[in-house]
């Protein structure tokens, strides 16, 4: 992993999951959001999205494991995080978090970062910005 000062601009780091069924009953019962869009396929038939759909905030956290795991890497502190939810994700599809680092503010070393998910098809399903600490 790389230490603060091994960071440059532009160095991007990602992680990929393929949503399952599972993960969204576990992320219901973990959180206790049981929104019947995610969980009740009936109902979901009846809303905008035809089908059920992972919650966002499950999405979301794979820029948490990016950020903790890859770049910046171990004993990164979380900030802040802004996120823009711009397609769903349903049961199957694949999803890719990527981070890219925008800013390095050597004085605190406080690290932003762009943030996106995409899904299979290279649509972005998720735009934000992240700040950190290293």
């Amino acid at each position: 992993m790389p230490t603060y000062d091994e960071l440059k601009i532009g160095d991007k780091a990602s992680f990929s999951k393929t949503i399952s069924e599972s993960d969204i009953y576990q992320f219901a019962g973990i959180t206790g959001d049981f929104n019947p869009l995610h969980i009740d396929a009936e109902y979901a038939k009846k809303t905008v999205f035809k089908e059920r759909i992972a919650h966002g905030i499950l999405t979301a956290g794979f820029i948490s494991s990016v950020l903790a795991m890859k770049l910046p890497g171990p004993d990164t502190i979380y900030l802040s995080q802004n996120l823009l939810f711009k397609a769903p994700v349903k049961i199957g599809d694949t999803v890719n978090a990527e981070v890219e680092v925008l800013e390095k503010k050597d004085s605190k070393k406080i690290i932003r970062l762009r943030t996106l998910v995409k899904n299979q098809h290279g649509e972005i399903v998720i735009d934000g910005e992240a700040v950190v600490m290293k």
